[in-house]
């Protein structure tokens, strides 16, 4: 499946975004405190490598063409990794992105378990998941709007195929021809690692069809559907106006996304700058 030119530079800021510093250290003299010109605490400002690292945008570009190439599942990793990362160590849309993000030298289960929202979540848990984390219900449903491209394991909603709510019944609100489709790949006993698109109609296209497809009844998670049918004004709303307006879901992915990664990063002299991002120095 290829990737649109559009799609291609939102993953690319997203990796941008995400990683912060195997490509050079920036040098406190430029890019330490307050932004570029010092003074101020330390934080994230879109020049960050302007000095240290100029072509930090063609590397990274290069590379992730040559990756998504081998494997078109990448940006949608890509994107929950950054997810991930913004929760707990706390482009389609284009955005100025703020750089500068130094990676932990500690991992946390304990803190994804506790601040990561499970995929059968009620809309009640995800607005307040979300809003510990200093997010709001307009952030809740453009990040949602993610689960445009990628996949997930049938273990991640079988419970709504086969017993919801604890009645060996299926979740009433999937769309009956999407639910029998689903059951072929997600048998009842065993097939936990099959996988589906959380969006069928375009997986590989990062576009507004996933509030489309909630409205039709069919999200692949209870996440995704409660979006829509969770009795939550507010987010209802949202999901009309997102699926009737691309434009306006860009924009508002754009700017929570850039919200989200200003949760808590550690720059400065926090965290550290690691010579390979799969292990700590």
């Amino acid at each position: 499946m290829a990737f649109s030119t559009a799609s291609f530079s939102f993953i690319a800021m997203i990796v941008l975004l995400s990683s912060t510093t195997s490509l050079a250290h920036p040098g406190f003299g430029w890019g330490g405190k307050g932004g570029p010109f010092g003074g101020g605490s330390f934080s994230l400002f879109p020049e960050f490598y302007q000095y240290s690292c100029p072509q930090a945008d063609d590397i990274v570009m290069s590379v992730l063409r040559k990756a998504i190439a081998r494997d078109s599942r990448i940006p949608a990793s890509l994107l929950r990794l950054h997810f991930h990362d913004c929760f707990v160590q706390s482009g389609g849309p284009n955005w100025e992105l703020p750089l500068g993000r130094r990676d932990s030298k500690t991992a946390s289960l304990s803190g994804s378990n506790n601040n990561l929202p499970p995929p059968n979540s009620t809309i009640q848990n995800l607005v307040s998941f979300f809003k510990r984390q200093g997010l709001n219900d307009i952030d809740l449903v453009a990040l949602s709007g993610a689960h445009t491209i990628g996949v997930a394991r049938c273990v991640a909603f079988k419970q709504r195929l086969y017993n919801q709510n604890g009645n060996n019944q299926p979740d009433q609100t999937l769309e009956k021809n999407y639910f029998l489709d689903l059951k072929s790949v997600c048998p009842g006993s065993g097939g936990d690692n099959n996988i589906s698109p959380l969006d069928l109609a375009s997986p590989a296209k990062f576009d507004n069809t996933y509030y489309k497809l909630l409205i039709w009844g069919k999200g692949l998670l209870t996440s995704d559907e409660v979006l829509y049918t969770g009795k939550v004004g507010r987010a209802i709303q949202l999901v009309k106006r997102f699926a009737e307006d691309e434009g306006l879901f860009f924009e508002h992915f754009a700017k929570s996304m850039v919200k989200m990664g200003n949760i808590s990063p550690l720059t400065g002299f926090n965290g550290e700058v690691r010579k390979s991002c799969r292990h700590v120095n």
